[in-house]
């Protein structure tokens, strides 16, 4: 009860509702349509809701969504306001009403409004007639009226000059130009006329009723083709057969077009037959067709008294009697090269045949090839492909090839094969191409005018297959011009022209070419050496040529120092490496390459290096020296310690003692007694040679410079010898001294005056006066000159020096004679003696102050017996 209590105050709330709605605004009249260019008046009324706060001055009106002028506005009364608009020419427009209050407008209501014509008169009303189907007419409906107009179609009866109304079908409804009557309402008869009438809120108007026979608008079914057939044994000929519609006037006669087309033609050819209606079946032949071509066949039939065609039957096909191929196959090869065995790979290939008209299916292709030497070795092979490949040996081959069908073989094609070793000639000088905005074009020069034929093969550069390339021959002509839809773009192609001549092919000429370019896909990716100082050498590899898309015509090298100017540098297509020299020393560079051809350039990935702070050189004047330096300090250090005796002995000798000597005894008083009566002699007069060099006869001379005066040969006087001294040239062969250094100063003492069979060196650290006998001096004079006469005789031995003496390196001035210096003090019989003795004697000079002298650190003196 509660729940039906609730669903009754819905519905009355919706009801009110609803009327306050009806009661906000309305507009009337609603939805109007009028004629085009005619005026137009509208009334907007205000509801209850609105009043007493608003009224009809407050309505303002819009047309679609421009606002109308105030002097159309009319206010009726407090509620209604209405609007006139003039002239309407919108086909479809919409009319709005609003309040403005308050400066706010306020849609209360709107409508659309159309505008459009009055029918015209129906005209052209033409039906058809569809045998026990339906009966459908057309017509045209003159000016479009824009406004939702309908058609009514009569179908009326003429008797006599009147027109009646059928009481049954005779009319039918259309909101098109066009109605149909459908079977069995359709009753045969010649006597109908058809009218039609259209109408809409504008007017309406109707055609004349316009008489149509029956039997002249009727339209069969199509015909169905029974079979299409040639003959055996009669070329060029098929016969066609077909059934007759079912539905038509058995007391007409028909007319019956064939249509047939040949496969490889756009157009077609008929042929009418007139058949009787009473047959249920119709047959032609067709004649004059091509040989081995395949035909499609069509049929439509019409009365003879009707203006309408059948549909056209579902089309046959079937072909004519074949006949053998007329035209040989265009054939061609690619040889391998020869294998180790001695065989090689012929690739032949052809294509089919193309003759027109075509001689109709081809089963297969007959080879035959036999050495050129030996035809008996003849071997047969078939294809169905249009492809083989044979191996063969080394000789030279004869190739030929037919295509067969069931009426018989082509023509043989023939291509000689040429043996391995045969030289075949250069005729072609020269190969050219380019291409338009269509074509690709090649143009040659032949050497021998004679040869007219030739052969231009291309395929694409990368392509290993043989058997996808493609060729043309090319008689009496050196221009060969193709469609460029045969080439892909930006791929490279390898084109060869062959000259033939005879049943030889001679040495092609081949080039390579893009029938068009475009930049390269990538860009070559720089490597760089070891980087030097002031320069390094940049590499790169060639792109690959699948990515070029054109000839590559140079690389440029673009590099740039750090925070520097990019400098750039162009090389040649067959160039890859480049060293950049006049770069700055230790300093990044970015360099990256670009790969141009005649569409663009695109450059590579960048790469940086490091220019080095020093080279080679720099580092070689930096290293030599030092390393140099610090091998002869090495050098040095091992030569010091290797010869470190040697070294001392030169720096620092062992100065040997004369008392331990071997060679002399020393007397032990004159060592003894030095001391009491030693007096102190001026070395400042006394000058000693510092080297020595050996002599061949290991012999020693021994030079003292005496600055002591000798009185009377018996007493020697040191300060008395200096300004007379005379050198006394003293030759004694077998007589050894050695020198050491540093050299010192001796003093020949006699130590027996009587028999002068002892001398002693005694070494002189001071020097003391030491005595001398006169005639002992003498006696060694006349002794000295005696044993210089007796030529080598020997004077002076050390009685207990039994070894030899060596040479003393130490004395470089060593010379073969002895020199002593002599006083002009001394006794006259000395002075004599000697100047009898000058001829012996050498030249002697006079003594100088600082003059160097050669002593002997050792030396013996002996006398013969």
């Amino acid at each position: 009860m509660f729940i039906c209590l609730i669903w009754m105050f819905v519905l009355l709330c919706s009801s009110v509702a609803d009327e306050n709605s009806i009661r906000d605004a309305d507009i009337f009249p609603s939805s109007p349509e009028i004629e085009r260019g005619s005026t137009l008046k509208l009334f907007c009324v205000l509801g209850k809701r609105y009043t007493p706060h608003r009224n009809a001055s407050h309505i303002i009106w819009k047309l679609n969504h421009d606002l109308i002028a105030q002097e159309n506005y009319n206010i009726v009364n407090e509620t209604v306001s209405s609007i006139t608009i003039h002239n309407f020419t919108y086909s479809k427009a919409h009319v709005k009403c609003f309040t403005k209050y308050l400066g706010k407008e306020q849609l209360l209501v709107h409508t659309e409004v159309k505008s459009g014509f009055p029918p015209d008169t129906p005209g052209n009303i033409s039906c058809i007639y569809y045998v026990e189907a339906k009966l459908s007419c057309t017509w045209t409906s003159g000016r479009e009226t824009n406004l939702r107009t309908n058609y009514t179609l009569y179908k009326k009866m003429m008797t006599g000059g009147r027109v009646t109304v059928l009481n049954t079908g005779g009319s039918c409804r259309s909101k098109t130009e066009s109605c149909s009557f459908y079977y069995p309402d359709i009753p045969y008869s010649s006597s109908f006329c058809f009218q039609v009438k259209a109408e809409n809120v504008l007017g309406e108007a109707s055609s004349e009723c316009v008489p149509i026979p029956m039997e002249k608008i009727e339209k069969f079914e199509p015909p169905e083709i029974l079979s299409v057939k040639k003959i055996t044994g009669i070329r060029q000929l098929l016969t066609v057969t077909w059934k007759m519609p079912e539905k038509i006037n058995p007391s007409q006669d028909l007319f019956c077009d064939v249509q047939y087309r040949n496969l490889y033609s756009n157009s077609s050819e008929f042929v009418t037959v007139r058949l009787n209606s009473a047959e249920k079946t119709g047959s032609w032949n067709l004649t004059g067709l091509w040989d081995s071509t395949e035909y499609s066949v069509a049929i439509r039939c019409i009365s003879v008294v009707s203006i309408f065609w059948s549909e056209w039957s579902r089309a046959k096909t079937a072909s004519t009697e074949e006949k053998a191929p007329s035209e040989k196959v265009d054939l061609w090869r690619v040889i391998e090269s020869s294998l180790s065995s001695g065989s090689r790979s012929v690739h032949l290939m052809w294509k089919p045949l193309n003759s027109f008209p075509p001689s109709g299916r081809i089963l297969g292709y007959k080879i035959k090839y036999f050495p050129e030497n030996n035809a008996a070795l003849k071997m047969t092979s078939t294809s169905a492909d249009t492809k083989i490949v044979l191996l063969l040996n080394e000789e030279a081959y004869i190739i030929s090839i037919t295509a067969y069908n069931s009426a018989g073989n082509s023509p043989e094609a023939i291509l000689r094969i040429p043996s391995t070793d045969e030289k075949t000639p250069q005729i072609i000088g020269t190969v050219k191409t380019f291409t338009t905005d269509e074509e690709v074009v090649v143009v040659w020069i032949a050497s021998e005018p004679e040869v007219t034929e030739y052969v231009v093969e291309w395929y694409e550069e990368l392509e290993t297959d043989p058997f996808s390339r493609s060729w043309q021959y090319v008689s009496n002509s050196t221009i060969w011009k193709t469609n460029k839809r045969n080439f892909k773009p930006f791929m490279c192609y390898n084109i060869s022209v062959y000259p033939l001549y005879g049943n030889k092919v001679a040495a092609p000429y081949s080039i390579q070419s893009y029938v068009q370019e475009k930049k390269p896909s990538e860009g070559p990716v720089a490597e760089t050496d070891i980087p030097g100082k002031n320069e390094v050498t940049i590499k790169w590899k060639e792109i690959a040529k699948d990515k070029r898309n054109g000839f590559i015509r140079n690389y440029t090298i673009f590099y740039k120092p750090e925070d520097g100017k990019e400098l750039n540098k162009t090389v040649n297509s067959d160039v890859l490496q480049y060293r950049l020299k006049s770069l700055q020393a230790n300093t990044q560079y970015t360099v990256y390459i670009m790969a141009s051809n005649e569409a663009g350039g695109t450059t590579g990935e960048p790469k940086t290096f490091k220019t080095l702070k020093f080279n080679k050189e720099d580092v070689i004047f930096i290293a030599l020296p030092v390393g140099l330096s610090m091998l002869f300090l090495v050098g040095l250090w091992i030569t010091c310690i290797l010869k470190k005796h040697a070294f001392k002995k030169v720096c620092w000798p062992d100065i040997p003692n004369p008392a331990e000597s071997m060679a002399v005894e020393w007397p032990l008083d004159a060592s003894m007694g030095a001391t009491s009566e030693a007096k102190t002699i001026d070395f400042e007069g006394l000058s000693v040679l510092e080297h020595c060099f050996p002599e061949e006869s290991q012999e020693g001379s021994l030079l003292m410079h005496c600055e002591n005066h000798v009185s009377e040969c018996t007493d020697v006087n040191t300060k008395g010898m200096i300004n007379g001294d005379k050198k006394i040239r003293y030759n004694e062969e077998n007589e050894v001294a050695k020198c050491f250094s540093p050299p010192m100063s001796y003093i020949i003492t006699d130590q027996g005056i009587g028999s002068q069979t002892h001398s002693a060196l005694t070494p002189v650290k001071e020097i003391q006066p030491i005595e001398m006998l006169e005639e002992d001096l003498c006696e060694f004079q006349k002794t000295s000159i005696k044993n210089e006469e007796n030529d080598n005789e020997e004077v002076l031995k050390l009685e207990n020096f039994s070894e030899k003496a060596l040479f003393n390196p130490y004395l470089k001035n060593s010379v073969k004679t002895r020199e002593f210096l002599i006083s002009e003090n001394l006794p006259e019989c000395n002075k004599n003696e000697s100047k009898s003795q000058s001829t012996v004697l050498p030249p002697f000079q006079q003594n100088a102050t600082g003059q160097s002298y050669i002593t002997l650190d050792m030396f013996g003196l002996s006398t013969a017996p």
